[in-house]
Formats: C-alpha cells, sequence, structure tokens
C-alpha cells in the first residue's frame, strides 16, 4: 500500500504528464512499488475541465487509464473547476469526506478545501488555492476565478475543525506557508513584498496551530525540501519530482530534475 505524491499537472501544458505515466513510474520505481500504489495526489493545479479542452483532457484521461489507483488532486489556483463546484457530482471513496469527481474511469476527483481525509491509513488535511500574479492576462471566469481565495464561510469551517483536531500525519496545500515560502524561495519576485498572497498567509496561521510529520506543496515549479527544526517537520515542494510514501518503506523519491536541501 502506498501513495504517489507529483506537482502541479496544468493539464499537461509543459509535458507533466510524462512524469507521471505508467512507463516512467514503472521505470522508476520498479513493478513492486508501483503495483503497491493505491492513491495518487496531484498538490493542485490539475487543470482539468479548460474551456474548449476536451481534446487535451480526453488525451489525458486515456494515458492516465493505464494506471489502476484513483487521481486525487489539490485545488490550486488554475483550476477551472473553482467555477464548477456548485454543479460537480460529490463521490463518497472512502476516505473521510466526499470528493469533486470529475472523470469515472479513470477516476480523479478534488480533495475539498478544509477537510480531513484518511487515504492508506494516514490522516490528512487538505488544503488550497493560492494566489495568481498573472491577473492582467487572465480573464474573470475563464481563466481566473476569485475562489482561487477561501471563502469566510470556508475559512470560519477550517478554524472550528481545528479547535476539534490539531494532530495529523500530512498536510495537503497548493502554495507553502508564507513563512517557508520566503525562507525556501529568497529569489522569487513574489516575494519582494509586491504581492501578498493571501492563502499563503492562511497556511502560516494554520502551521502555526497543527502538529504533522509533513507539509506537501507544489505551486512553485521547484523540487525543494525544507526542515524546520523548531516545529520537526518537513515541508517537501514537487514539481518535477514524484514521490512515493508508504507505512513499510517510508519515503521513496525520484530526483526527476533538482532537488535541493535548504
Amino acid at each position: 500500500m502506498a501513495i504517489l505524491f507529483s506537482g502541479d499537472f496544468h493539464s499537461n501544458a509543459a509535458g507533466e504528464l510524462s512524469r507521471i505515466t505508467k512507463k516512467t513510474l514503472l521505470s522508476l520505481y520498479g513493478g513492486e512499488q508501483f503495483d503497491a500504489i493505491q492513491y495518487h495526489i496531484i498538490l493542485g493545479d490539475g487543470g482539468f475541465l479548460w474551456h474548449n479542452n476536451r481534446r487535451t483532457d480526453a488525451y489525458n484521461f486515456h494515458a492516465l487509464s493505464y494506471r489502476p489507483f484513483p487521481v486525487l488532486c489539490v485545488i490550486g489556483n488554475h483550476e477551472p473547476m473553482l467555477g464548477m463546484m456548485d454543479d460537480l457530482e460529490e463521490a463518497d471513496i472512502g476516505i473521510g469526506e466526499t470528493v469533486y469527481k470529475i472523470h469515472e474511469n479513470p477516476f480523479v476527483a478534488y480533495l475539498k478545501r478544509g477537510k480531513i481525509y484518511t487515504i492508506d491509513g494516514f490522516t490528512f488535511l487538505a488544503l488550497g488555492g493560492a494566489l495568481s500574479i498573472d491577473l492582467e492576462y487572465r480573464i474573470p471566469n475563464v481563466s481566473w476565478w476569485e475562489n482561487e481565495y477561501w471563502s469566510e464561510r470556508e475559512k470560519e469551517e477550517l478554524f472550528t475543525l481545528l479547535k476539534k483536531k490539531r494532530s495529523f500525519d500530512f498536510v495537503l496545500s497548493h502554495t507553502g506557508p508564507n513563512s517557508i515560502n520566503k525562507k525556501v524561495f529568497q529569489d522569487k519576485a513574489i516575494n519582494s513584498g509586491k504581492f501578498l498572497d493571501k492563502v499563503a498567509v492562511l497556511n502560516d496561521e494554520v502551521d502555526h496551530m497543527i502538529l504533522c510529520k509533513q507539509w506537501w506543496c507544489g505551486h512553485w515549479h521547484s523540487d525543494m525540501y525544507y526542515f524546520d527544526k523548531h516545529k520537526n517537520r518537513g515541508y517537501q515542494y514537487l514539481y518535477c519530482d514524484t514521490v512515493i510514501l508508504s507505512k513499510s518503506q517510508g519515503f521513496a523519491a525520484y530526483n526527476y530534475g533538482e532537488s535541493k536541501t535548504v
């Protein structure tokens, strides 16, 4: 039993599919580890369901259908499903909370923000969203959705939940906590002070409230790892790399791109 983690997918806009095909995963991990995968978690910006993108979606779903495990996406910021949440089917797949199903075979769904899921015996707090810094090039409700930020109701429900439970095995988000982002990506323009990502600030609040083993992120298009000695937990950012997690073997990571420990 194992979980595969990968970074932003973007509907394969930059060839991200090649990193997670059956052929690639078998070559990286071998048949035994591949056969042990029960779920694949994409850490935001799955990018499925873009307007006028049915042919691309069909191609991606066909390629993913060769792998026998479901795909669970964290909600990112470049997500057309953000404008469809009231219309999407909710599915109960036995992991605690329901998910937003977008495809049946292969099964592809989005995890809800602010919910707790139990996946392969691990407890996960699912977060999501992030700031889009390219809004001047995007069209509201076509290529950008206002609810990339959490609603006030979502935030209230999250903090009500965290009053009852504050210990998790892992956290799943798209961007990381603001304070960690600034430490890991000091050279990024978004850390210049010109932009304030309210989702990352929200993640900071959560980060200070909870206990967990590790925090999983995407969004930054980099493969980086940061360990906070004071909180005694790691923050794993993925884009090109994939990671397999299992209780029996711990972490098995393949360095597809350039990873660094900060």
